[in-house]
């Protein structure tokens, strides 16, 4: 399991940081852990997985 930071994961998805923070908020795409700042960590194929639905449902 690959673990993503916040900003990777906005990087990737190509959103803003406090889209990826409102995300894991709502529970769209759910951390696996905390970095020492208490920052959610994402596993990379949930991520993958979350950008493959969002898309098919129309965009991010």
């Amino acid at each position: 399991m690959s673990l993503m930071t916040v900003s990777e994961v906005a990087s990737f998805l190509g959103v803003q940081e406090i889209r990826v923070e409102r995300l894991e908020r709502e529970h769209l795409l759910n951390s696996k852990d905390k970095d020492a700042e208490g920052k959610p960590l994402f596993d990379k194929g949930d991520v993958e997985k979350y950008k493959t639905l969002a898309e098919r449902l129309g965009g991010i």
